[in-house]
């Protein structure tokens, strides 16, 4: 709550100082747009579920697998022997804890992945902002805002940055 009121003071303080000078220059990006949009995010996105498509597949492939061995159990457990049954168990259990240590191994590389992806793509954007801020003068660009002006959004300009340099 203070650091908002402090954004807030901030901004009527620059606002009030640009208005006693020169004209202040301010856009807006809207952030979670860049993210969705820009072709580095979506060469990424490709790039991540083409690395990670064999143990996606793999995952898949073991639950069915586990999802057979536990309906296989309940429908013939009891006209099995009492050591086939323990055996089956043992095995669905095995199994079992192979499948999640699977999965969780999976999800934890993925996260880590994304994370390392997304820093990448953050990077480059803030640099194509900075640029076209420094290109078309631009004295402030916010990225989070309650409301902004669709003439100071400035995220079409950025997208378009961001297209040219992908190629």
């Amino acid at each position: 709550m203070l650091k908002k009121a402090f954004v807030a003071v901030a901004f009527v303080g620059l606002t009030v100082s640009a208005s006693a000078g020169a004209e202040m220059k301010i856009g807006f990006v809207n952030g979670q747009r860049l993210i969705n949009e820009s072709p580095q995010a979506m060469k990424a996105k490709k790039k991540l579920e083409k690395d990670f498509e064999k143990r996606d597949q793999e995952l898949q492939r073991m639950a069915k697998q586990l999802q057979g061995m536990q309906e296989n159990l309940e429908k013939n457990a009891p006209t099995m022997a009492e050591n086939d049954r323990r055996n089956k168990e043992r095995e669905f259990n095995d199994l079992n804890r192979d499948f999640q240590r699977k999965q969780r191994e999976f999800r934890e590389d993925l996260n880590l992945r994304q994370n390392e992806e997304m820093a990448a793509i953050y990077e480059n954007i803030n640099k194509v902002i900075r640029k076209v801020a420094e290109t078309e003068k631009y004295d402030l660009i916010l990225q989070e805002a309650v409301y902004f002006s669709p003439k100071i959004d400035i995220t079409e300009k950025v997208l378009k940055s961001l297209g040219d340099g992908a190629k």
